[in-house]
């Protein structure tokens, strides 16, 4: 990181950002081809969570290149300044790398859909016939192989 007086390197506010954010973009490479999407996403023990329908062009890339990243950004804030040279953004940010897996096992597609339920704090309407949408639904287990945390607070 190039402004190291702006990075994060305690894990535990690193993963208080992680649990503040509301949207990630997740980044895919098909080829040389970029392809970032933003996405709903729940976390655990160092590892993202995310759903998706059983097809389409996210799930295509990740089986063909299982190499991801993704960042969450809070509490965007603009600074203006008369001087537009001299206008900034405060925020705190993390930017993430890791590899995805497409989960196959119900348990484990339990266990994911359970960590983005709880992480938007929608546990008690998790409807009690859920199981049946399983065979249906992605879930998509990113294990996180290395996490950036960055802040502005100007």
């Amino acid at each position: 990181m190039r402004r190291k007086d702006l990075e994060i390197n305690n894990l535990k506010e690193i993963e208080n950002i992680i649990q503040a954010g509301e949207v990630c973009h997740l980044g895919l490479a098909e080829g040389n081809i970029p392809y970032v999407i933003p996405i709903s996403y729940g976390y655990i023990d160092n590892t993202l969570y995310l759903h998706s329908a059983g097809k389409g062009k996210k799930i295509d890339i990740i089986r063909t290149n299982n190499k991801v990243c993704f960042d969450i950004v809070v509490s965007p804030k603009t600074i203006t300044n008369p001087d537009p040279c001299e206008s900034s953004v405060a925020y705190k940010s993390v930017i993430g790398f890791g590899t995805a897996t497409l989960l196959e096992d119900h348990e484990e597609k339990t266990v994911g859909l359970n960590a983005i339920v709880k992480h938007y704090g929608l546990e008690a309407k998790m409807p009690a016939d859920y199981k049946k949408y399983l065979n249906i639904i992605q879930v998509i287990k990113i294990t996180i192989d290395s996490l950036t945390g960055k802040h502005n607070h100007e």
